[in-house]
C-alpha cells in the first residue's frame, strides 16, 4: 500500500471554498496518492456544517488512497477555509477532534496565495463572485478590499451584476439610453421594476454574479453599457494590483473565475507585472501542513 514505512509522513491539503471543497494527499516526495470533493465549505454555513463538508472531501481523499489509521494518524493537514474572518471561526475550528499529527487553518485566499507562489512573500487578487486583493510579505499579511458585497468587492461578478441592473433600470425609466444588454436585463425581470425589486429582496451576491457572462458577452460585442461596466471592474482590479505592489508585494498573480475575461481590460501596465500561478489553492494547503512538519 502507499508509503509501508512506518515513519513515513504524509501531506494533506484542503481549499474549502463556496461552491464547493477538494482535498488532496500527498507522501513526503509530492507524489499524489488520494483525492476527494464534497460540497460548499464555508464558514458562512456554520461551523458544523462547513466542518462536515471538509470532512466528506477528506474522507473521499483517504479512501481513495486506502490509507490505514496508523497512516492518518502520520498525516499532517493544511486547511484553507471560506469565511475565516468570521468571529470565532479559527478558535471553533481548532477545537474539533481530529486523527491526524498536525492541523492548521487559514483562509480559502490565503490557501490560493501560497499556492501561486510556492510559499514565497508575494500577493493574489481574486476576481470571482466576490473580489479581495490578500497576500504577505515579510511575515505581514497584506489587504486590499474584499470586505462583502455590496459594500465592497469591486471589480467581481457581484458588481458587475449590480450595475447592470441599475443601468438597466435608469434605461427603462428614460434616464439613459437603451442598449441590447440594458434590455435584456429588463427581460428577465419582464421589464417590470417591481419584479426585479422582488428579486433583490432575496437575492444574494451568487445571485448577482449570476448576470456577469451577459456584460461580458455585451462588452465583447461593443455595448456602450456593457463596455462601461467592464472597464469600471479592470479599473477596479487595477488598483487592488497597484496598491499590493505599493504596499511591497514583489509578485502578484490575477486569480478567480472572472480572471480571464477580465485580464485583457487591465491597463497594459497592469497586465505586464501579473505573474502566472505556480499552483492552486490545494496546493497552498499542502504547503501550510508542510510547514507543520518542519514545525516538529
Amino acid at each position: 500500500m502507499n508509503g509501508t514505512a512506518r515513519d513515513a509522513l504524509y501531506l494533506l491539503g484542503v481549499d474549502g471554498g463556496g461552491t464547493g471543497c477538494r482535498s488532496r494527499l500527498e507522501d513526503a516526495a509530492g507524489v499524489v496518492l488520494g483525492q476527494g470533493l464534497s460540497g460548499p465549505a464555508s464558514t458562512r454555513l456554520g461551523i458544523e456544517e462547513a466542518w462536515s463538508s471538509v470532512s466528506r472531501a477528506i474522507d473521499a481523499a483517504i479512501d481513495d488512497a486506502g490509507f490505514s489509521a496508523s497512516q492518518i494518524a502520520r498525516t499532517h493537514a493544511g486547511i484553507g477555509l471560506a469565511g475565516m474572518g468570521r468571529k470565532g471561526a479559527l478558535e471553533a475550528l481548532r477545537a474539533i477532534a481530529h486523527p491526524f499529527a498536525s492541523i492548521d487553518f487559514v483562509s480559502d485566499g490565503m490557501a490560493a496565495c501560497l499556492g501561486a507562489h510556492s510559499g514565497r512573500d508575494g500577493a493574489i487578487v481574486i476576481s470571482g463572485t466576490g473580489s479581495i486583493g490578500l497576500g504577505f510579505v515579510d511575515g505581514q499579511d497584506l489587504r486590499a478590499g474584499g470586505y462583502g458585497f455590496p459594500i465592497s468587492d469591486e471589480g467581481s461578478g457581484a458588481d458587475l451584476g449590480l450595475k447592470a441592473i441599475q443601468f438597466a433600470l435608469q434605461a427603462h425609466d428614460g434616464r439613459s439610453e437603451q442598449t441590447a444588454l440594458l434590455g435584456e436585463v429588463m427581460h428577465r425581470f419582464h421589464d417590470e421594476p417591481a419584479e426585479a425589486i422582488a428579486w433583490m429582496d432575496r437575492a444574494t451576491a451568487t445571485d448577482y454574479a449570476a448576470l456577469a457572462p451577459m456584460v461580458l458577452r455585451h462588452a465583447d460585442q461593443g455595448d456602450r453599457f456593457g463596455r462601461l461596466i467592464v472597464q469600471g471592474a479592470a479599473e477596479q482590479i487595477d488598483t487592488l494590483v497597484r496598491v499590493l505592489f505599493e504596499k511591497g508585494a514583489p509578485r502578484v498573480t490575477l486569480l478567480g473565475g472572472l480572471s480571464t475575461a477580465l485580464e485583457p481590460w487591465l491597463a497594459p501596465d497592469v497586465r505586464r507585472r501579473l505573474k502566472p500561478a505556480d499552483g492552486d489553492a490545494v496546493s497552498g494547503a499542502i504547503i501550510l501542513a508542510r510547514r507543520l512538519i518542519s514545525a516538529i
